[in-house]
C-alpha cells in the first residue's frame, strides 16, 4: 500500500506541475487572451477510466473544472447512475484546456498545439479505458474523421490504452432518443472493466 500511495503522490506532483505549466500557456493568442482561466483536469490521477471532451465551455472557463454545466451533470448521472461510481473514481480532461470563443469547435493548430500536454496527462495517470465524448475529441485523439455514429460499438487502441466512442452529454439533451444509444455503449464499457450494473439506473 506505501508503494501505491506514493506513486499515487508522485502523479499528482506531476500533473500539478503541468497544471501551472498550462495555466501559463499564450501558444494560442486569441484563447489566452478571452479566456477567463484554463481548465486542466480533475479526477483520481490513477484512475482506469479517463473521460474526453472537446473543450471548456462558459461553466467550465468560469469555475476551472471540466463537465460542470448541464452537459456534465448528465456526465455525472451517466458515471454515478449509469456505472454505479463516482466522479473522483475518474478522471475528465478535454482536448483544449482553454474555452473558444462563442464555444466554437477547437481549431487544428489550437488541437495541436494543445495535444502535448493531453499526451502527457493520458500519460501520468495511464488509464485503462478512455472514452471520447463525441466527434470532436475522438476525431482529435485518433486523427480519423469516421462519423461519430460509425464509431460507436468499436474499440480503437491509443498508445496502449483502450478507446471507445460516444456520444456528447450535450448531444444528448438536445437529442434525448440517442441516449439509449449511449447506455448501450456504456454497458459495453462496463462489460469490459468487470463492473456489475447498479441495482437502479
Amino acid at each position: 500500500m506505501a508503494g501505491k500511495a506514493a506513486a499515487r503522490t508522485e502523479t499528482l506532483v506531476t500533473l500539478d506541475a503541468m497544471r501551472q505549466e498550462v495555466a501559463a500557456c499564450t501558444l494560442c493568442h486569441e484563447l489566452a487572451t478571452t479566456r477567463t482561466q484554463t481548465v486542466f483536469g480533475v479526477g483520481n490521477p490513477q484512475a482506469r477510466l479517463c473521460f474526453l471532451g472537446e473543450a471548456p465551455g462558459a461553466d467550465e472557463d468560469r469555475q476551472g473544472e471540466p463537465f460542470v454545466g448541464r452537459a456534465g451533470k448528465l456526465l455525472t448521472d451517466i458515471i454515478q447512475k449509469g456505472m454505479g461510481l463516482d466522479r473522483s473514481d475518474v478522471y475528465i480532461l478535454n482536448i483544449l484546456k482553454c474555452r473558444p470563443p462563442g464555444n466554437r469547435n477547437p481549431a487544428p493548430e489550437e488541437a495541436a498545439n494543445c495535444r502535448g500536454f493531453l499526451d502527457r496527462q493520458l500519460a501520468a495517470i495511464a488509464p485503462e479505458f478512455l472514452c471520447c465524448l463525441g466527434a470532436v475529441a475522438a476525431h482529435n485523439l485518433l486523427e480519423v474523421n469516421t462519423p461519430i455514429g460509425r464509431m460507436r460499438g468499436d474499440w480503437f487502441d491509443y498508445q496502449g490504452i483502450r478507446v471507445m466512442c460516444t456520444y456528447h452529454p450535450a448531444y444528448l439533451l438536445r437529442n434525448p432518443a440517442a441516449k439509449e444509444d449511449t447506455w448501450e455503449d456504456i454497458q459495453m464499457l462496463m462489460g469490459e472493466m468487470g463492473l456489475e450494473k447498479p441495482a437502479r439506473r
